[in-house]
């Protein structure tokens, strides 16, 4: 149950946002193992200089349309499995949308049990 968000320049269509949330959820689950039904994603866009991205960091070529994908997961995850996420997300998100792997900028941040809330004001997993 990792909550996705996902910041990107504004202008993207309905159908392209889908794939990309679509294909960010089938990373998870064949990267990760993350259930295909286990979605919670926020997808914001965000109009001229509201996203800054360096177009230049680590010697990385970024256009404009660059995206940010910050995933809050459980802990425990291995940095090999972590690798694979990225590379896997990088493919996915390619083959979906035509995205170029140099404007995809991921963060993996990890969470306890005891930090999450799923209604209720309970923390169900705790």
């Amino acid at each position: 149950m990792p909550l996705v968000r996902v910041d990107m320049p504004a202008g993207r269509s309905p159908e392209v946002r889908a794939a990309l949330g679509d294909a960010i959820q089938q990373a998870l689950h064949d990267a990760l193992g993350v259930p295909l039904a286990e979605r919670f994603q926020v997808i914001a866009e965000h109009p001229p200089g509201g996203l800054v991205v360096d177009p230049g960091y680590l010697g990385i070529a970024r256009s404009a349309e660059a995206v940010i994908v910050q995933v809050t997961l459980n802990r425990g995850r291995d940095a090999a499995s972590k690798r694979h996420f990225h590379a896997t997300l990088a493919d996915a998100l390619q083959a979906a949308t035509g995205m170029r792997r140099e404007d995809l900028v991921v963060s993996l941040v990890e969470a306890g049990p005891e930090d999450w809330s799923f209604g209720n004001g309970d923390a169900q997993l705790a």
